[in-house]
């Protein structure tokens, strides 16, 4: 075959070695130049071209390019190069004609697979136009190729002198090879795409999209950007659209199938298992009762209100071996099927990557041969060895950067997959899935894990690289050393119990601290969404300590974290250098004729050093991948939670039904021993209005749950109408707009928009607003009254026209008038609702004579259901509770206020009552008398519903005050510039500036003593007594070399002290660093005034104490490590250069200038693309924590698509900036190793150049060298991570630094004990302000309340009525003038010392997770004695007394497991407890139903009858009996004096005010 070759090739042989080395020229055989330098180029294409077709076939459609110069000369080239092949063909067989020689046969078969392969390029750039294809890298690697394979004929035709045998066959070559040239160049240019006359809104697309390959492979594309963000800071705006590939449209519904794949996949598994076994029961017994409930071991729902006399029985099948058969879905596996083609594609690029890496030091090997023999070598041999260095390096950079990007990318669209299905999972999951992961834990697992998963796809590849570099690197060392190459490898071995010790701990402590941190991040949700209670209890010390004792837990498992992970960076800094030693020194000592020469030095030095990447790697990679895969089990476990189950309710549009429940038992929580609700049968026709009435805590409020859905269903049936609306007893409000909280992602109908907003009593409040409904309202709805709040929640249902309305008590918010207009306008038998099927649950009884039906609820069961004349036949469970509240003091009270129409009403409710209830004690003359002589004091005409719209907050006023009209919460601050050394100094500074420098200083000893040791060894392997290997046997040779084998040992011990001292000291104190930052942060949080809560979102302010903390506490400290190390070793490696060759400083002058100048680009873009991501991920958890306080909304309009959509356009906005920060640092890193290929051919060429250099400097140079690459690239990673992670440390420094109130307690100021002893209350020349820069919400204001005095405050909308309290209480501080409590200036002394001592209750009532003793007395400052009777009197004892737990009951998130009526008495408790002189009211009882009402305003009357009250009244009727009343008006006080004298007098303010009210 040879032969044959040979004779095809015409009597030439492919590849002759001799001839190639022994030229004085790189000269290749005719055939080789013929065939192979033909055939290589051309097979590329043609073996890629059914893969590149099967491509092209399945390319999404896009438009076909339209006929360009470009694609057109493309194409024109490749027909031109036909032609040339075959003049050149034509012309070599007219040529040997003349000559009487053959052609050779392979000149023929190379020409025509040539023209071929030119004709098929033409064709796939027709067919890649009609594609829409703009580049193609398979053509453009073709005639790169093709025009590397020409550099050797382009020489060898000149140095031949080709031209003196045929001018014309020289001539047509070079024509050829120019086209070649200019195909190349025109393949490095994109077509471009036609607009099709259509203009580009929004966003840029990605200019990834529209770049040529070569531009791809060198980030050339970004350059715009990069050049953008020098000239002026980057904005939102100036970045371009997120590539296609990453979005969440294409990302999100790919992970998500394979998610509920695998799912589906692991639920017929267990369902094939469990036909084998009995499945699973629990079964709930009530003691007292036979009636038994059996429930599927998978009911999953939780959260109720606590029963007592139950117990739980559970079917022997109880076991853990149930638990073990079951299989359980696998995140990790759908992560690997989803991303496996992405990963296998960096892993190639890896892998090329790593091999090449393995090149250089085989060149090395050749150099220094070359330098020791260079008078016997051809001059060209030492140029292409050190050309060959910079062609490898930059080849390598090229896959190594490719490698990165697409597995930054992947890590991107991982996080982004995994953020959905943990937002997609909070919309979906089940109440008792709810319980065990509170709103902060879920939290922690879209900033702190999602991100985790992220950050160790760019790390995948070391799991099977290192081991793959290791086995090389010692495959050749074993080449180099023999068997010495053993010992390193023992030493190797003997690490890898220590690894995997090292690992097992990391991965506990990693285990340990995610814990701690969902804790802190859950107790911190809490204390930011209750910071208005724990000022004005003067509760932020206890709640701090909570905060802090969990975060002391945190750094003590960080410490110990620290500990392991400076013993581990400790070990693996020695152990490079321990391994080259021990090989070194086995060799020497292996046998005495053994030398360690220069190339053996060096070559195992430089292999080493390719060692030491994977090995310094692995502490890292052991970190993330504990980190990874605990993340792993914490997502897997939260996505594998149970679902609200979708056979709770079946939807039905045919049937005559809107609602049917057959034989109905639902549950909150399956631990529970008795189902909430139990026995249901309900009926509800289509068109009704169906009230439900009941006590405190008989289940309205489950009952609704049920019918949509919320509820587990335990046994029975439910069947609804599909779309139903929603109202919350607690009115859910989003922080947007007031329009786009009734609209709610519909279309605006402007007709029917305003038709609702007149129906909900919101025309007036528009009016009041700054914005009118463009006003954005803040987070929860701060800045609207709880009425407010509640009739936008009431128009967002009107608007939705759903077919099923199911208000949860809407009116308890609302006064009498405004009530009775919304019941009229919208729910009642004449209102927009008038054709819908309606369910009411409502204390408001007034209107049961105009429901259609009324179903009576008591204890979890429907006791009655029938008209309200049905119920009225007979003395039953209704009619007993409308005897109880129509009778009732506190309601004849409410009835003062209310208008004649409403009385008549009740006066017949009454008498119709009292018909079929009275046992003859009482007549329905005397019940009726009062009411009667209520009502004829009154005018009839009807109260005027504007007058009636003034129970709004005083939140309204600073919205009304503020500059910026229309906006309360201001986008997040983003830093712009460069970050300031003070930001540097702050995280110093909380290291410790001396322990920092002693840092800093061992680094040094560390480097320099490495930097020594390789001269050391240098000028070892260059002595020339050891040269000398006829010495070998000699003790003055033995002698030298234990000489230097001892000093070389000797400075790694140094490296090893330096380098543990270093690890140690600077790992604990980074983790005193993490603590020391936190604690300043915490701080200044509980001391920042009211307004910075008001105008800052709380996810903000989370995102500082989850992404930032977890930053600083985990990733800073290996940034700054790691920067350090390559800072240096890019240091040490010039040093070393400029040693071995002096005239290396010429290089380094330009070499730094272009680097600074790359730097100069590229730091503006990262530092600001870093910054924007920052601040576009606080919305995507505020957008969460909005949802989860939703959730049963979104669900019940039918909105999680909606919603989901929306976190996905979050998550894409925050990727946008993250992916084009990635991409500017493989544009600089690309760059800057370019500069570092520069650099290892600077030093090979001046080793080539330099005479008599000795072969040990030229192995110390160049080694250090070729380091230089990988040092580059990580110093710019390293010192991007440093910039971008110290982003963090900025962000903690802005919230630590922010302005705080005043003191909280002020030694040598502090008020005399028992006071205030008897509860005055001056304002002397008072004002005040909300902030700096308002105008004066209250303006020099003079008043005398005496102790004991029960004061109402009374005023129109914006009169100051709230902020006379929020001065009392100095959340906000006076502006001039003062406050005096009995006899003490409160502007004077702490505010502990004021607030402690004066008591609110306050309208929401807020509740924290923790024990019911807790929430009452969180300083333990009074006995279980006095906490019991507090509950007593607030009418608690009896529920309380009835838990198992009692005192220790735990309240859920935001006491969620207690009613609305119990939480507000858990807050009357604490008023109780505290008794303090002075109680203040603050529309206490606004948002409660009237049997809580009753309790309360009867406890107040009776256990603070000796205080000063001072009550915000926003129901003139509820102070007519106080000793004063004070009528603000404009921030000023207008009148003050008893209710008697102020009526008395026709012309006072409120004289008009109770005219109003009907009460004159």
């Amino acid at each position: 075959m040879d032969d044959s070759f040979f004779e095809f090739c015409g009597n030439s042989s492919v590849f002759n070695l001799s001839l190639l080395v022994n030229s004085e020229w790189p000269q290749f055989t005719s055939c080789f130049r013929n065939s192979v330098l033909v055939w290589v180029p051309c097979g590329w294409l043609w073996l890629t071209l059914p893969v590149y077709l099967y491509y092209l076939q399945h390319l999404s459609s896009r438009h076909a390019l339209p006929v360009r110069i470009l694609n057109t000369l493309k194409t024109f080239l490749s027909l031109l190069l036909i032609l040339i092949s075959a003049t050149q063909l034509i012309s070599e067989v007219s040529d040997d004609r003349n000559d009487d020689s053959p052609v050779a046969n392979v000149i023929y078969v190379s020409s025509a697979v040539k023209m071929v392969t030119f004709l098929l390029s033409s064709v796939l750039v027709q067919r890649e136009r009609r594609k829409g294809v703009v580049t193609s890298g398979v053509l453009w690697l073709f005639w790169f190729s093709l025009t590397i394979a020409g550099i050797v004929p382009f020489y060898t035709i000149i140095i031949q002198k080709e031209y003196t045998k045929s001018l014309v066959q020289f001539a047509l070559f070079y024509v050829y090879y120019a086209t070649v040239l200019l195909q190349l160049l025109l393949h490095s240019f994109a077509d471009r795409q036609d607009t099709h006359g259509y203009q580009l809104i929004g966003k840029e697309p990605s200019p990834e999209l529209t770049s040529s390959f070569p531009s791809r492979l060198t980030f050339w594309w970004i350059n715009k950007l990069v050049l953008l963000a020098y000239r002026k800071e980057l904005t939102s705006d100036d970045i371009y659209d997120l590539h296609p590939r990453d979005k969440s449209s294409r990302v999100v519904p790919e992970f998500l199938n394979a998610w509920d794949n695998e799912v589906g996949r692991v639920q017929w598994i267990n369902r094939e298992r469990d036909r084998t076994g009995e499945r699973h029961r629990v079964h709930y017994t009530h003691s007292s009762q036979n009636d038994r409930y059996t429930q599927d071991d998978d009911a999953t729902e939780t959260t109720s209100l606590l029963r007592n006399g139950a117990s739980i029985k559970s079917s022997p099948a109880e076991g853990e071996g149930e638990k073990s058969r079951l299989a359980e879905a696998s995140f990790f596996k759908v992560l690997l099927k989803t991303y496996w083609w992405d990963l296998s594609v960096c892993f190639f690029f890896k892998l090329i990557y790593d091999l090449l890496q393995f090149v250089s030091p085989q060149l090395l090997d050749l150099l220094i041969a070359y330098t020791n023999d260079k008078n016997q070598e051809s001059e060209w041999k030492g140029y292409v060895y050190a050309s060959s260095f910079f062609v490898v390096a930059v080849v390598s950079s090229v896959f190594y950067h490719q490698h990165f990007h697409v597995s930054m990318t992947l890590g991107m669209r991982i996080k982004s997959a995994c953020i959905s299905a943990v937002y997609r999972k909070s919309l979906t999951m089940s109440n008792e899935a709810r319980k065990e992961s509170t709103a902060g834990e879920i939290v922690n697992l879209m900033s702190v894990d999602c991100q985790r998963l992220q950050d160790v796809t760019g790390f995948l590849y070391a799991l099977w690289s290192s081991p793959l570099i290791i086995v090389l690197a010692l495959t050749l060392l074993w080449g180099q050393l023999g068997a010495a190459v053993l010992a390193g490898v023992a030493i190797m071995v003997l690490l890898i119990p220590l690894n995997a010790v090292l690992a097992l701990k990391l991965r506990k402590y990693q285990q340990e601290q995610m814990k701690l941190k969902d804790a802190r991040i859950k107790l911190m949700n809490e204390v930011l969404g209750g910071m208005k209670v724990l000022k004005l209890y003067a509760w932020e010390q206890s709640f701090e300590d909570k905060v802090v004792d969990i975060r002391n837990k945190e750094l003590h498992v960080l410490k110990k974290s620290a500990y392991i992970n400076a013993f581990s960076s400790f070990v693996w800094t020695c152990a490079p250098f321990l391994v080259t030693l021990a090989t070194f020194a086995t060799y020497i000592l292996m046998s005495d004729d053994n030398y360690l020469d220069a190339g053996k030095a060096f070559v195992s030095l430089s292999l080493f050093n390719i060692l030491r990447a994977p090995i310094n790697l692995l502490p890292m990679i052991i970190s993330m991948m504990a980190q990874a895969q605990v993340s792993l089990g914490r997502l897997g476990k939260f996505l594998r939670n149970a679902d609200l189950g979708d056979d709770n309710v079946q939807h039905s549009s045919d049937s005559s039904f809107s609602v049917k429940i057959e034989n109905g038992t639902f549950t909150w929580d399956t631990a529970m021993a008795l189902p909430t609700l139990r026995g249901i049968e309900l009926e509800i026709r289509k068109g009704k209005l169906v009230a439900v009435v009941g006590p405190v805590g008989s289940g309205k409020s489950s009952l609704l749950s049920a019918i949509l859905g919320e509820m587990e269903k335990l046994q029975g049936r439910v069947v609804t109408q599909s779309n139903a609306a929603y109202v919350s007893q607690q009115a859910w409000i989003q922080n947007a707009t007031l329009r786009d909280n009734v609209l709610f992602g519909t279309p605006c109908k402007e007709q029917q928009y305003n038709k609702v907003l007149d129906a909900c009593a919101l025309r007036a409040d528009l009016d009041i607003l700054p914005g009118g409904d463009m006003t954005e309202i803040g987070e929860k709805g701060i800045n609207l009254s709880g009425g407010q709040k509640q009739r936008v929640s009431v128009a967002r249902a009107v608007y939705h026209d759903a077919d099923l309305y199911l208000l949860d008590d809407p009116l308890s918010a609302v006064d009498s008038h405004v009530g009775k207009h919304i019941f009229q306008q919208v729910i009642g038998p004449s209102g927009l609702l008038k054709d819908k099927t309606r369910v009411l649950v409502t204390h408001g009884v007034h209107w049961l004579p105009m429901v259609d039906t009324i179903v009576v609820m008591a204890d979890g069961r429907i006791t009655e259901v029938g008209s309200y004349d049905e119920l009225l036949e007979h003395d039953g469970d209704f009619a007993q509770f409308l005897k109880t509240y129509l009778t009732s003091v506190d309601h004849e009270r409410d009835d003062a206020e209310e208008d004649e129409e409403i009385q008549n009403i009740k006066l017949r409710m009454l008498q119709r009552v009292e018909s079929v209830t009275s046992d003859g004690d009482t007549s329905a003359d005397e019940l009726t008398s009062g009411l009667r002589k209520r009502t004829r004091s009154r005018k009839d005409s009807q109260k005027s519903l504007e007058s009636s719209l003034k129970a709004d907050k005083e939140a309204l006023e600073k919205s009304v005050a503020a500059k910026d009209k229309e906006r309360l919460i201001e986008e997040e601050k983003a830093e712009s510039g460069r970050v300031k050394l003070s930001v540097f100094m702050a995280y110093f500074r909380a290291i410790g500036l001396g322990v920092t420098g002693i840092i800093f200083l061992l680094y040094i000893v560390y480097q320099g003593l490495s930097v020594f040791s390789s001269i050391w060894l240098s000028q070892w392997t260059d002595d020339d007594l050891l040269a000398n290997i006829s010495l070998a046997n000699t003790s003055d040779y033995r002698n030298t070399n234990y000489k230097y084998l001892g000093v070389y040992a000797g400075l790694g011990l140094g490296q090893a002290m330096s380098a543990l001292l270093f690890n140690v000291l600077s790992s604990t104190r980074m983790v005193v660093a993490a603590g020391t930052l936190h604690q300043r942060l915490l701080s200044n949080t509980m001391r920042a005034p009211m307004s910075f809560y008001d105008t800052t979102p709380s996810g903000r302010i989370v995102n500082r104490f989850s992404s930032d903390v977890a930053i600083v506490d985990n990733t800073l400290p290996a940034t700054i490590k790691n920067a350090l190390t390559q800072l240096f070793g890019v240091l040490s490696t010039f040093i070393v250069i400029c040693y071995g060759t002096p005239i290396f400083v010429a290089v380094i002058v330009p070499l730094g200038v272009f680097y600074y100048l790359v730097q100069r680009f590229y730091i503006p873009t990262s530092r600001q693309l870093k910054r924007l991501e920052s601040t576009t991920r606080s919305p995507i958890f505020n957008h969460f924590s909005e949802t989860i306080t939703g959730a049963a909304s979104i669900r019940a309009y039918k909105a999680q698509a909606r919603f989901l959509q929306e976190n996905r356009d979050k998550v894409d906005t925050n990727l946008t900036f993250y992916f084009f920060g990635i991409a500017s640092n493989r544009w600089l890193g690309f760059r800057l190793q370019f500069i570092g290929n520069f650099v290892v051919l600077a030093a090979a060429m001046f080793a080539v150049v330099t005479p008599d250099l000795e072969g040990g400097l030229v192995g110390l140079s160049v080694s250090y060298a070729m380091q230089i690459t990988a040092s580059l690239n990580w110093m710019v990673r390293m010192a991007s991570d440093l910039e971008t992670n110290i982003v963090s440390v900025e962000r903690i420094k802005e919230y630590s630094e922010t302005p705080t109130e005043a003191r909280w307690i002020i030694p040598g100021r502090r008020p005399p004990p028992g006071w205030p002893d008897t509860g005055s209350v001056q304002f002397l020349q008072y004002s005040t302000r909300y902030r700096p820069g308002l105008d004066l919400v209250l303006k020099d204001i003079s008043c005398e309340f005496s102790g004991g005095e029960k004061i109402g405050i009374v005023g129109r909308t914006g009169a100051g009525k709230s902020s006379m309290t929020l001065a009392l209480f100095r959340l906000i501080e006076a502006a001039s003038g003062s406050i005096v409590i009995d006899r003490q200036r409160v502007g004077s002394m702490g505010l502990h010392d004021l607030r402690s001592r004066i008591t609110i209750l306050p309208q929401d009532p807020v509740l924290f997770s923790g024990s019911l003793r807790m929430n009452l007395d969180p300083f333990e400052q009074y006995s279980d004695h006095q906490v019991w009777q507090a509950l007593k009197h607030a009418h608690l004892y009896k529920f309380v007394s009835d838990t198992p737990q009692q005192l220790l009951y735990e309240c859920g998130e935001g006491g969620d497991n207690l009613s609305v009526g119990q939480r507000q008495l858990v807050c009357l408790a604490r008023s109780l407890l505290r008794k303090t002189k002075i109680l203040v009211l603050d529309e206490a009882t606004a948002a409660v139903d009237m049997e809580t009402d009753e309790l309360i305003q009867n406890t107040i009357r009776t256990e603070f009858s000796d205080c000063t009250v001072i009550t915000i009244a926003h129901r003139l009727n509820t102070i007519m009996d106080y000793d004063r009343i004070v009528v603000m008006d404009k921030g000023q006080i207008r009148e003050c004096d008893s209710p008697q004298a102020l009526l008395n007098n026709k012309s006072s303010i409120f004289h008009s005010m109770a005219r109003d009210a009907r009460l004159v």
